[in-house]
């Protein structure tokens, strides 16, 4: 058994979550009564997820701005802005296709007590409380605006703490990434599941429906990566940005594809770096930041998946609050996990802003690891060739005006 057990983690995880979603088509259609007990392996995926999620923004975040500390004199304050602005654009871009191209979704269940925000000033009243609720009582509820406010003002308050205290807050945080790697193994096994319960419910209509939200996120992406950021880099450079974009996307991008995880692609983006000549001192920072906080792919993915709920559930939009959903699609984006499919794990988040129940919203994160073979794979490439162009292109920058 033992090695059956390894036998099947030696083997990728996008050819795993794929076999899992051929097996969940083929029982759905041959065999959908005599295996209906498939569908519990859904709902067990799904509650893990929703037991780990809250815990992980709030470890995660709080590690990152208490372990933050100011070096020595670079070019990082270029770079901040520029991840910053990357991943502001991305969540406009994920809203705007949204509300373009809308694309509803089927839920095993719909909440019928449901109170949509009619207004902005609604919005923002529910986000204030939100904001201030009980640490413990957020975590419980799973108020994921309170749990990540909790979190940046625990990191901030930590900062000053003693090098003992930051290695146990990061032990914890690795711990609390290893659970979700856990989680995130049996991914195969849950997408059988919901897989499974989708078709053998509602039948390929809603193999339809995952079609048309990935090629509506995969074409925020690719719109992003070979428009957006060209634009941004020209504005700072000033000559043809293609040469570095299309660079950056040949040897970091298709190396973060198969690999699905920023963190994993640090070693590649630090060599391609080496390569393009840029000062050691500034990339040696900048690239492990920015597998930490540059996710214009995440934004894409938390803007378009919450828009896509909000479109099934009738819930009304106006512009002020398509503004702050871009806001907290960039914010929460920034403190995604680096592990496979870590952005879809602060969907929720994003949701609470609407008043979409937990419940819901965790579904819409399992429909995320249904498409997540090719969005994942795509975000990530998006995410971590985002990190050396941006450093590039400070740098070209900086040496542009000194010239």
């Amino acid at each position: 058994m033992k090695n059956i057990v390894h036998k099947w983690s030696q083997i990728s995880l996008v050819k795993r979550i794929l076999l899992g979603i051929i097996l969940g088509i083929l029982l759905a259609v041959t065999v959908p009564d005599a295996a209906s007990w498939v569908s519990i392996l859904g709902s067990l995926f799904v509650g893990a997820l929703k037991a780990v999620a809250p815990i992980l923004v709030l470890v995660l975040v709080m590690h990152a701005i208490s372990s933050h500390q100011s070096g020595k004199k670079t070019n990082m304050k270029s770079i901040l802005v520029l991840y910053a602005i990357g991943t502001t654009l991305a969540g406009i871009v994920g809203v705007a296709a949204s509300f373009l191209f809308p694309v509803t979704l089927t839920f095993a269940s719909n909440p019928e007590d449901i109170a949509p925000p009619e207004g902005i000033l609604e919005v923002l009243n529910t986000l204030l409380f939100n904001l201030v609720d009980n640490p413990v009582n957020a975590i419980l509820n799973a108020n994921y605006l309170g749990i990540l406010m909790w979190a940046i003002l625990l990191g901030f308050a930590l900062k000053k703490a003693s090098d003992s205290t930051k290695t146990t807050i990061a032990n914890f945080s690795e711990a609390i990434t290893k659970i979700v790697k856990w989680v995130i193994e049996l991914a195969p096994f849950g997408i059988l599941g919901l897989v499974f319960d989708a078709i053998a419910t509602n039948g390929f209509s809603a193999m339809k429906e995952y079609v048309q939200l990935l090629v509506l996120l995969l074409g925020s992406i690719f719109f992003v990566a070979l428009v957006i950021n060209p634009l941004i880099t020209f504005i700072y450079i000033r000559k043809n940005p293609y040469p570095l974009v299309l660079r950056t996307i040949r040897e970091s991008g298709l190396t973060a594809f198969f690999t699905r995880s920023s963190a994993a692609n640090i070693p590649v983006n630090m060599a391609l770096c080496e390569k393009l000549g840029l000062d050691e001192d500034t990339y040696s920072v900048s690239i492990p930041l920015g597998a930490t906080i540059n996710m214009a792919g995440a934004a894409v993915t938390i803007s378009v998946l919450t828009l896509a709920t909000v479109h099934t559930l009738n819930i009304e939009v106006d512009f002020w609050t398509a503004i702050i959903l871009v806001i907290v699609s960039a914010v929460s984006a920034a403190g995604a996990s680096g592990v496979a499919g870590g952005s879809l794990l602060l969907i929720p988040l994003a949701c609470s802003l609407f008043g979409i129940p937990n419940d819901i919203a965790v579904q819409v994160i399992g429909i995320g690891f249904i498409i997540g073979v090719l969005q994942d794979s795509c975000e990530t490439a998006l995410n971590s060739s985002s990190d050396v162009l941006f450093t590039a292109t400070a740098e070209l920058a900086k040496n542009r005006k000194m010239g």
